[in-house]
């Protein structure tokens, strides 16, 4: 078992206030179609741009399915996210993990964003299945070069 928290940083070719807007609201542009949690087909990734706000997915059904929330708002420096998505890829309410997101501006056009998805003890038995996942190229590192990739265009 290993402990602490997932790590991941990209730096994006615009500047931060840009690189902050495409991670939010314009989350659906970037975010992969195979990664989803419902039965049908992925339509939108949809992440409320307030605190409390909700981070969801709307499928071709139209059907609604939860990701987590939105903890911490503060454009365009710092998001927090609740992961509520267990290890199997289903919503559980009763499941909370949090991923932070720094975006630091590093010149006009360029902004490195650093990610951290922390308490995966919260997994159980499931922690390091949940890791390998994250830190696995289809993980979190493929989210970050599609984001990375949307964020420049």
């Amino acid at each position: 078992m290993t402990d602490g928290p997932v790590r991941k940083s990209v730096t994006v070719q615009a500047p931060i206030e840009k690189a902050f807007t495409v991670f939010t609201q314009g989350m659906d542009n970037w975010w992969p179609r195979s990664h989803k949690t419902g039965e049908g087909e992925l339509k939108q990734a949809v992440l409320e741009g307030r605190e409390g706000g909700r981070w969801y997915e709307i499928d071709t059904d139209g059907s609604e399915c939860e990701w987590g929330r939105v903890l911490t708002w503060k454009p365009p420096t710092l998001l927090v996210l609740a992961w509520q998505i267990d290890a199997t890829w289903r919503f559980d309410p009763q499941l909370s993990t949090e991923v932070e997101i720094r975006f630091f501006s590093e010149g006009p056009d360029r902004t490195r964003v650093e990610l951290e998805h922390r308490d995966l003890d919260r997994f159980g038995e499931a922690q390091d299945q949940a890791r390998a996942a994250f830190e696995s190229p289809g993980g979190w590192p493929r989210l970050l070069d599609a984001f990375a990739q949307e964020a420049a265009a």
